[in-house]
């Protein structure tokens, strides 16, 4: 008969272990695959709809350290589906990776949360990545997931892709040197205004779950030592039509014809590919980034919009609303102009009230 949760044996689980009791009864995992997990280090670039959910599976299942990436703060239309967040948060404007890691350490103080505040570019990537076992993709661009994708390559670091738009989502592990990558799926980041966005074909809930339940459950193998049950299919989900699909991608550690995996060529981590600006998606909005990295001192940078229109300003962040757009600035020179996608419209914006 199987075992059921009231055959567990407290006394014989490590005080220290106990609060993962029940995910130690599972076999695979065990006493020696959660100490494994308590040991582990994991890189999360992006918090929010993916990101909350695999933060939060990751914390409580106790991965001994995450580190949060994340450039955006939360808005009223993320608490649909970005977990970790309230309408208090929406109200102070918080940055995300600021409000995830404030709730993630009240569910699991036994993990060590590190909060970024920042826009993952080819020039910070190295750091943010230096000391993690695995890189978990909750991004929504493919312009980072291919800088992700040359920076785990070249560094033969595991990541774990995901996305997801409408009802329908996919993911994949990237183990390099043991099969295909992100660039064996697709060739080249598709063309702007070809494929559906947040703004065009909305997101459900619980099609975020699903992608990021199996991210996180992948994240889990890899970092307890659990390598040959990793799945090594691409997995395409399409919930409203009640269908799930795996595909077995052709690859040969002897001959491949991808760049990234004969390591020929890594554009995107060499800062050769990849915009400065880009549309957020579903925000009706752009975040720009100056050329060169730079800490803005926020207290000036309130000061000079101060009486402009009306101003918020705290720790992470200075928020003015200025003819008729709302402009967000971090300390690292990046903002997000909120009332168009027009990027021109943007930039010109940024250089009038920020600078060129």
């Amino acid at each position: 008969m199987a075992p059921t949760d009231d055959d567990a044996a407290p006394g014989n689980v490590p005080p220290e272990l106990s609060r993962y009791e029940r995910q130690m009864r599972f076999e695979p995992l065990g006493v020696a695959g959660q100490r494994r997990l308590g040991r582990a280090s994991a890189l999360l670039c992006g918090c929010g709809a993916l990101g909350t959910v695999i933060a939060d599976t990751l914390v409580r299942a106790g991965v001994g350290r995450l580190r949060i990436v994340d450039r955006d703060f939360v808005e009223w239309n993320n608490l649909q589906r970005q977990v970790l967040f309230d309408e208090q948060d929406a109200r102070a404007g918080v940055p995300k990776a600021v409000a995830a890691a404030e709730k993630l350490q009240k569910i699991n103080s036994q993990v060590q949360v590190e909060p970024v505040v920042a826009d993952v570019d080819h020039r910070n990537l190295p750091e943010l990545a230096r000391d993690v076992e695995l890189i978990l993709d909750g991004t929504d661009n493919f312009e980072t997931r291919f800088l992700l994708n040359d920076y785990a390559l070249k560094h033969r670091l595991p990541w774990i892709y995901g996305g997801v738009i409408g009802a329908e989502g996919q993911t994949l592990v990237v183990l390099p040197g043991q099969g295909p990558c992100l660039r064996c799926l697709i060739q080249e980041p598709p063309p702007a205004g070809t494929t559906p966005t947040c703004d065009t074909a909305g997101v459900l809930g619980p099609v975020v779950h699903v992608v990021a339940a199996m991210q996180a459950l992948e994240a889990i193998k890899l970092l307890s030592g659990n390598l040959k049950a990793v799945s090594r299919y691409w997995t395409i989900f399409s919930l409203w039509d009640n269908t799930i699909r795996q595909v077995q991608l052709a690859w040969s550690d002897q001959g491949t014809g991808c760049p990234a995996c004969s390591g020929r060529e890594y554009p995107w981590l060499e800062g050769r590919r990849g915009s400065r600006t880009a549309v957020l998606c579903g925000r009706n909005a752009v975040q720009v980034v100056p050329d060169k990295k730079q800490k803005f001192s926020l207290s000036e940078v309130a000061e000079k919009l101060r009486g402009l229109g009306p101003l918020v300003a705290n720790p992470y962040l200075v928020r003015v609303q200025v003819e008729g757009y709302e402009l967000t600035v971090f300390d690292d020179g990046r903002a997000i102009i909120k009332g168009t996608d027009d990027v021109q419209a943007a930039r010109t914006l940024y250089a009038k009230y920020i600078g060129a």
